[in-house]
């Protein structure tokens, strides 16, 4: 149904131009021109003027739970909603370049499915943190299709932090992705800060927990954004690491009203009391997303149909 409709995903992901075939509004349809689709960070957002429409999606973090992401690409997939670029933050980073290197959303889940911490950090005990992700870059290897920003199928972008200014620091256009992704999953307290010229770098999702706003940068007039809720917390922290990540649940809810304004829908699949480090659960994860992102379509159908009249408009 959505044959030719171009898409961005950021990890937020952005849907950029489009063209649907078929039907009574075939004739119509194949006259809007192709444009682009963004989706990235934890986010997905649409631009609609004239007779065309960008869209991006944007993927958040979560570890493996970032493993739903998967299940919501295949979706689009599915239906034939093209994707024409895509961003993300922390396990979104994974998930965006993975597809934006060519990956299919099938096989981004087969390897979510069978993945284990191992495969991505290595017990490395230093004042900076416990664990080193430079065992993150074979992983990364196995699975991306081309590992230059220049050399993606589609537009990527990653987003990590200035541990110094606190601030965002995204990643697009050229150079290497393996150290952006690795920046960007670096969990404070877990992985070790990845040095990038004169800054310390951890995970993006400290200062953009879902990069909407970046797809709108990128043109996004309408955004989808895939959150992860964390579980509830039913009882006290029992380590560090349970404690930091409530800090970080925390400071999330404070911030949420941000990227939350700058989405147009938001798709947050029920992933009930899955654990961070719940790569058991990765089925469950996989199939949360699916049932998640086809709830969302009648939303998304609704952008392209009004596309649609405002071009038939326009032609007419």
């Amino acid at each position: 149904m959505f044959a030719g409709i171009g898409v961005v995903i950021l990890l937020v992901m952005v849907f950029g131009g489009f063209a649907l075939t078929g039907g009574a509004l075939g004739p119509v349809m194949e006259a809007i021109p192709h444009e682009m689709l963004i989706i990235g960070g934890a986010a997905v957002g649409a631009v609609v003027t004239g007779n065309s429409m960008h869209e991006l999606k944007a993927l958040g973090g979560g570890f493996a739970r970032g493993i739903a992401h998967a299940g919501v690409l295949r979706v689009f997939e599915q239906r034939g909603i093209p994707l024409h670029c895509i961003t993300g933050v922390s396990a979104g980073a994974i998930v965006a370049a993975a597809y934006a290197s060519g990956a299919e959303a099938d096989e981004i889940a087969r390897v979510g499915c069978s993945m284990r911490f191992r495969d991505v950090a290595k017990w490395s005990i230093c004042r900076m943190g416990v664990m080193g992700s430079e065992r993150m870059k074979r992983f990364l290897e196995g699975l991306l299709k081309t590992y230059k920003f220049e050399d993606m199928r589609i537009p990527l972008g990653v987003v990590a932090t200035d541990l110094c200014t606190g601030k965002a620091v995204s990643f697009r256009d050229t150079g290497d992705v393996f150290l952006p992704i690795r920046a960007s999953c670096a969990y404070p307290g877990l992985f070790q800060p990845v040095a990038c010229d004169d800054r310390l770098l951890v995970d993006g999702a400290m200062s953009m927990e879902i990069p909407a706003v970046v797809a709108r940068e990128l043109g996004a007039t309408h955004v989808i954004s895939v959150a992860l809720p964390a579980p509830a917390c039913r009882r006290p922290p029992k380590d560090v690491f349970q404690v930091i990540r409530r800090c970080f649940q925390i400071m999330q809810g404070r911030s949420e009203d941000g990227w939350r304004h700058a989405s147009d829908l938001v798709i947050a699949p029920d992933l009930q009391s899955i654990e961070w480090n719940g790569f058991n659960s990765a089925p469950e994860l996989v199939k949360a997303g699916e049932v998640a992102a086809t709830a969302a379509l009648p939303v998304i159908q609704a952008w392209f149909k009004a596309a649609l009249v405002q071009s038939s408009c326009t032609i007419n």
